[in-house]
This record gives C-alpha cells, structure tokens and sequence, in this order.
C-alpha cells in the first residue's frame, strides 16, 4: 500500500481535452513518480528520451506509476536577481519611496558601515608600526596601497561584484552555499525533495543546455561526495571567521578609540585604556538587545556626522599642510615602494588591509537592506569621506611629521579635538555592533541549514523578519571581546588578529563566488579566470603578511576560529549521521498494514501530531510509540519541520500532505518547511489551525480529483484498449500508456494526489459521501484535542567504531545536543500536551 502525495507546485490549469496542449511552448514539462523525483526536459525537443529516474523504496511504495505534468514558466537565465517571478517572495524594501530611502540610507550607515568608517582610527598606525617611515616617499607609497585597497577590495569585489551573488537579498557564506545548494545538490543531508524545487520562492534558473560548462560543474558537484565536502568546509570555514570577526572587531574598534586619550591627555596609561574600553564593550552588548532598527536608527546620524568630520578633516590637512599627497593615486608610487625595500612593504600589507575590515559585513549585512541603498552610500558617501579621511592624515604627517602610529589624532585640528575625539568614541561603538549584527544572521542561516546547534533566536523588528538577536552569543561574543583585550593589548598585535578574521573569510567568499560564476551566471570564463587571479591573488598576498605576525599573540584568533569551525563540523556531521540511521531503521510499511487500521491497539479520540524529521517514511520513534502506550490517536499526523535552501517559504506553500496507508488508517505525512530566513513565531494554537485548515483543503482537493479522475475514465473509455493512448486531464496533465488493468491509480493534480490502489479504497459510491464523513472525523478529532508526541533520537558510536568517532559523537557532538534548544521548546510545544519518547540509535 503506498505513501500518497500532494505538493504545492504550480500546475497550470487548463480547460480540459487536447485545447490545453496549446501553452505548452512557455512551459516546461517534467515526469513524476511517486518518490517525488522528476525527470526534467525541453519541451521543444521532439526526440526526448523518455526515461524514469526510479529510486523508490521498496518498503513505502508497492505501485509506481509515470506522470507527466506541467509546471510554472522556464527561467534560463541566472543573473537577474530581481527578476519578476509571479508568486515569488518581493522583498520589505522594494518600491520604497525617497524619503523611505533617506531613513534606509541613515539605517545603513549605522548597522552596515561602522565598521569600515572607523578603518582611518587604526590603519596607519598599524601599518607604521610594522614598518617604520624612513622618509615622505613611504607615506605616498602607503596612502597609494591604502586607496587602490579600498577601490580593489570594498569598492570592486564586493560592492560591484559580491553584493550581486545575494540570495534574494540574502549575504553571506552561508547565503551562497544555500545558493548554490539550490541549483545543485552539494547538501550532505539527504531529506531534499523533488516538490521543493516547485516553491514559488525557490526561484530555480535550470542551467542552459548549451553550456556544457554550468553542466559538468553541477554533474561533479552532485555526484562527488570529496566536493560536497570541500564546499561544505569552505562554508564553515568561513562562517567560523565572521564569528570570530565579530569577536576581534569590537576590541579593535574600541581600543583604537579609547587610544585617542593619551594624545589630548598625555597622563592616562595603557591600563586605563584596558578598563576604559572594557566599560566599553559590556555597555556596547548589554544595548544589542534592543535591535538594529532601534539602534540603527539612533546611531545613524552619529555616523553620519563621523563620515562629515573624516571628510572635513582631510580637506582641512590637504588645504593646511600638504595637497601633493593627491599624487597618490598614481599606482607607480606602490611600485616604488615596494623597490626601496620588499620586506618592509611586504609587511605592511598586513596593516593595509585593514582600511578594507567590515568589507564582508556588507555583504553579511545584507538582509537588513537592499543592495541598491548600500551601494549607493558607499559610492557616494562612505568611500569619499575614507579617501580623504587618509590624504589628510598623510599630508599632516609628511607636513609636521610626529608619530605616525597616532596618525589620526594627531591630524586633528587643536579646536576640534575633543568633539571629534567624541565623536570617534561613539562610531568605534557602532562599528562594533557591524560585526555582530553579521555574526548573528550567519548563525541563524547555519542553524536553518544544519550546520549549528539550535539557540534561542529573538527577532527584534516586526516590520523586517531579517533583523535578529541571539543572547547566548551576544554574551559570547562579549567575553571573549573582553578577555581578547585584557590579553592583548597592544594595537598591533590585534590589529593583525584582525586581518586574520578577514582574509579568512574574505578568501572563503572569493572561493564560493567564483563557484557561483561558473554555475548560476555562467559568464565567459575569462571573466572568472581574472577575477580569481586578481582577487585571489591579492588576498593570498595580504594573508601572507598577516601569518609572519602570528607569533606575537595574535594566533589566538586564529585558534577560535579553528575551534568555532570544528564544532560546527562536528554538529553537522552528527546531523547527518543521525538523520541516515533514521532512514534505514524507519517503520516498514508491511509492519504498519499488517497492524490493521487500529494498529494494533485502541485509537483514542483526537489529533497525535508526531514530529519527526524524516521526509520519506514511517519514523522507527512511532513504532516505539505504538510498542510503549497502550493507545494511540484517531489521527495520527507525521510532521517534519524542514528548512528548505531558499530565503523564505510563502504561507500557503508552508504545508506539504500526504496521505499514508488507506483512509480507514487516518495517517498523514505533513511537511512544514521553512526557508532561513522565516521567523517560527506562530503559538502552537496558531499552528495547529493553519496545519488542520491546510489538512482539510488537502483532504477537498483528494476527493475532487478522484471525482474527476472517474469522470475521465467514463469519457476515455474508447481507449481502454490501447495501452499507448495520451490522456490530457482537466488540469492540463498529460498520461501515457495508462491502463486499468496496469492496477496503477493515477492522480490529474501535482497540487493532490492519491497512490491507493482501488482494492484499499472505502467501499462507498458517493464520493461526497465519502468527502463528508472523513471532514466530519477531521474536525471530531480536533475538537477532542491535539496532543504533541516528541521523539527524542539520540545517537551513540558502536563499540567497534573508531576512537576518534566514539569521541566525536559520544562526547563532542552529545554535549551539543544537550545544551542546544530542545525541541519542545523549538516547536513552542504546551508541556500539558506533551508526551515524549528516547530512543538511541547506535551508528
């Protein structure tokens, strides 16, 4: 007896007979089975090779039967972002009017642009310090590296070029592997389905024949396990770096800052430094609670005031000291520099790189605002203000010369100091907050798609889902700030644990793009080939710097980012590991049907709502249940909560229904699925009237289309006899060779559809009848309640495993399991309708 399946795709209606034929030029045309999968081909080719992909298994499925449906209008291009899709997911900023985008511009700079505006505070002094100015021409050939770095790095990479490869407006590494795990299946957990790829907002560009590039790509990327994990670590690797980004930023930030002290009051020491930006820091992450629009938009204008005074300050230096400094933009004095002595230049870059931090925070960023409104303010606001920022800096100091490690206060004009010294306090605190607002939405997409335990997530904003706080890792985030400053601090040493942070995952996002060039835009080769060869280049340039300073203390950054990475590794391995032995130890089919429609005991009134996170078959955890409580439900629900590669999931696609076994058993399967970015607010209450609406619709369109399916037989009946004849059904499906001795039920909806054979049906001629008495048990079942019934699956090494294994998941990956939000409290679950049951896999 098999699983039968609906799913929410788009099929186009038609008005029935061979007239629907007619549209099939602007759709495309795919074969269903029962499993779910789909042979996808051009509908303009006649002589497509009809072939089934068969991968059903044995114990679900007893029939199979071939469908051949249409779906939603082909897409072949990839790189329009905002193209229209009818039904796709339009984001919170889009049509905004002008003065919406004046209050996102002054939210932008407050969230987005902290980081990288207060770059001026400690590049130089950085840079200077590991390589010590022998006269004016070093200051022209650092201030050339500093400007080509932010026209390379922020400007050209990410803002032209990095920005584009958002999913739907998501960033991130972990946004581009759900980007890429869309168009290819690189996912090493094995719960995708056919049906999620009919997701109105999963906006699925099927790559173009004629590319056999794009082809080859994804045929490597699925059918090699070594390249799915080398994708996998790359994610990770650089998501443990924007973590510890987040860590390193703040104290960079406020350090630098707080510095400023010792030039207007030359008594304060290092000490007082320390405990001042300590205060600092706890006052900065005791605020992120309040949220990014709160915070954003009262620090926005503070910023802005930041950017105006950086911009004025350079004009005041260039017109007082020393305007030959514009000369720095020719690149040969970058040439020269690096003549009069490689080493010191080559040991500098480590400094230089960090006029380009908070790069990757606009692009982690992103799902707070639109890519139009950030690149516009860096264009025309933020890069400016920066560039004169610096020219002003280094005309004072080829000017009146001083310190060049305290380049900036230095160059403050006498009357201005305090105010800006002020001002430089609070945009080391909102450029702080960059970081963490980025930490916060890579760890909530991890989470989504396996790769992170569950935490508690607050959403801070109504109006904009994106906008999140996480407090066990804002106080995370805070401690390990606090001691990073109390250990080291000396401005050199974290600024070079800084430009360990950067380039870590600046490198991880220069790999993943270029894998998006080659498989979703598909563009000329060449392009991809300079692109990698320039920016790939020039950051493994830059990390080499970086690594010859690690010896001073800095190499602590680089071991919490090694620790963050293997512990989402392990988190993600244990996943996986767990979710196949619930595969292969589900509840056979034969078991199930040979406990009859009781199963075996007494079905007591009401709903039982099993959460599960199989997407296929009967979970071993209710066998479990059957064999430990006497009684079981009238109803019995499977329900998987499955997070989808795609942003968001639209409310009436939230639900996927199957129906399992006959209907004498009133067994369902329901898929919840939700993309990383939809917020799970809904109370339990609300929950459980969308799924039992969305039930009841499912259980209407069943019995509509058996209607249907019978009329269609009394019509066709001419053409019993040939087992080739083409059946259009109703809705514009196509059927070949369909026969009723083949004793296979076919369904004319990809909305709905029913794999009963007709021997398990209820012997009833009325279908609404039928219909009638079923919606009538539905709702006597519901109103005798819902009761949850949570499996808790744990997993443990087999004696016979490796060591390394028994200790992974034994020890590493069952601490993270217990710590981690439980799942009654995920699911918002009432503990007075709450039973639960363990159950331990060995693997």
């Amino acid at each position: 007896m098999a699983e039968s399946g609906s799913d929410r795709g788009s099929t186009s209606k038609g008005n029935g007979g061979l007239s629907s034929m007619d549209s099939m030029e602007s759709h495309r045309w795919v074969f269903q089975d029962q499993d779910d999968s789909e042979i996808d081909f051009d509908d303009d080719n006649d002589d497509a090779d009809f072939t089934l992909h068969n991968d059903l298994d044995s114990e679900d499925e007893d029939s199979l039967y071939q469908k051949l449906i249409r779906t939603g209008p082909r897409i072949d291009s990839f790189g329009v972002e905002a193209l229209e899709v009818p039904g796709a997911h339009r984001s919170d900023f889009e049509d905004a009017s002008f003065g919406k985008s004046l209050f996102l511009v002054c939210q932008t700079l407050g969230v987005v642009f902290g980081d990288v505006g207060t770059s001026p505070l400690y590049t130089f002094s950085v840079m200077f310090s590991r390589a010590p100015v022998d006269g004016n021409e070093d200051i022209i050939g650092a201030l050339s590296l500093v400007l080509y770095t932010l026209i390379l790095v922020p400007l050209i990479k990410y803002i032209l070029i990095v920005l584009l490869a958002n999913d739907d407006g998501e960033g991130g590494t972990v946004a581009l592997y759900s980007l890429i795990c869309r168009h290819a299946k690189v996912s090493l957990l094995p719960n995708q389905l056919a049906s999620d790829t009919r997701i109105s907002s999963f906006r699925l560009k099927v790559p173009s024949a004629e590319l056999e590039r794009s082809l080859k790509i994804k045929e490597y990327l699925e059918t090699s396990l070594a390249l799915k994990k080398l994708v996998l670590v790359l994610v990770l690797a650089g998501t443990s770096m924007v973590i510890a980004d987040g860590v390193v930023t703040p104290a960079m930030s406020v350090i630098s800052a707080v510095r400023g002290f010792k030039v207007g009051v030359p008594t304060v020491e290092q000490d007082h430094v320390v405990m001042i930006s300590v205060a600092y820091l706890v006052i900065l992450f005791s605020v992120q609670k309040y949220g990014t629009s709160k915070v954003g938009l009262v620090i926005g204008p503070a910023l802005f005031i930041w950017f105006c005074s950086l911009g004025g300050i350079g004009i005041y230096n260039l017109v007082k000291h020393d305007s030959s400094v514009v000369k720095a933009f020719n690149p040969i004095h970058i040439y020269y520099y690096f003549k009069r002595d490689s080493y010191k230049a080559w040991y500098s870059l480590g400094g230089c790189l960090l006029c380009a931090t908070g790069s990757e925070a606009m692009f982690a960023d992103l799902c707070y605002f639109p890519v139009r409104t950030i690149q516009f303010t860096f264009v025309f606001l933020v890069l400016p203000c920066l560039m004169l920022g610096y020219m002003g800096q280094a005309a004072y100091l080829l000017d009146k010369g001083g310190d060049p490690t305290q380049a900036f206060f230095s160059s403050i004009p006498d009357g201005a100091f305090w105010p800006v010294f002020l001002i430089a306090n609070v945009a080391a605190l909102i450029a702080s907050r960059t970081m963490t607002t980025a930490t916060f939405s890579c760890i909530k997409q991890s989470t989504a798609l396996g790769c992170f335990p569950r935490l508690k997530i607050v959403h801070t904003s109504r109006k904009f889902m994106g906008q999140i706080y996480i407090p066990a890792i804002n106080w995370f985030l805070m401690a390990s700030a606090v001691l990073l400053v109390c250990t080291i601090a000396s401005t050199n040493e974290i600024g070079n644990a800084y430009g360990i942070a950067e380039l870590g995952v600046m490198m991880m996002t220069t790999f993943l793009v270029i894998l998006v060039m080659l498989l979703i835009w598909q563009i000329n080769i060449v392009i991809v080939v300079l692109f990698s060869l320039i920016f790939l280049g020039l950051e493994l340039l830059f990390f080499s710097s970086v690594l010859r300073g690690i010896g001073d203390g800095s190499w602590i950054i680089l071991v919490f980012g090694i620790v963050m990475f293997l512990m989402m590794y392990i988190w993600n391995y244990g996943s996986k590991l767990k979710y196949e032995t619930e595969v292969k130890k589900k509840m056979s089919m034969d078991v199930l049907r040979g406990l009859g429609c009781n199963l075996g005991t007494v079905r007591a009134p009401g709903i039982g709502l099993l959460y599960n996170e199989l997407v296929k078959g009967v979970p071993a955890i209710f066998g479990h249940f059957l064999t430990t409580l006497p009684a079981v439900h009238s109803m019995i629900i499977f329900v998987c909560i499955k997070y989808v590669p795609v942003p968001v999931v639209p409310q009436n696609e939230r639900f996927l229904f199957r129906r399992v076994c006959s209907k004498s058993y009133h067994i369902f399967r329901c898929i919840a699925r939700y993309g990383y970015k939809d917020v799970r607010k809904e109370n339990h209450q609300l929950f459980e009237q969308l799924l039992i609406e969305s039930l009841e619709k499912f259980i209407r369109r069943e019995a509509q289309e058996r209607s249907l399916e019978s009329d269609g037989d009394d019509d066709d009946s001419d053409f019993e006899d040939d087992p080739s004849r083409v059946v259009v059904g109703p809705n514009g499906s196509v059927y070949f060779g369909v026969n009723e001795s083949d004793n296979i039920s076919i369904a004319v909806s990809e909305a709905s559809t029913s794999q009963e054979p007709e021997k398990d049906l209820p012997a009833t001629s009325d279908p609404e009848q039928s219909l009638e008495s079923e919606l009538a048990f539905l709702h006597k079942a519901k109103q005798s309640g819902v009761v949850y019934l949570l499996g808790h699956g744990d997993i443990r090494a087999r004696k016979d495993s490796w060591f390394i294994k028994k200790l992974v998941i034994n020890y590493f990956y069952a601490f993270m399991r217990k710590n981690c939000r439980k799942g009654d409290a995920t699911l918002s679950a009432p503990r007075t309708h709450l039973i639960q049951v363990a159950m331990t896999y060995m693997v």
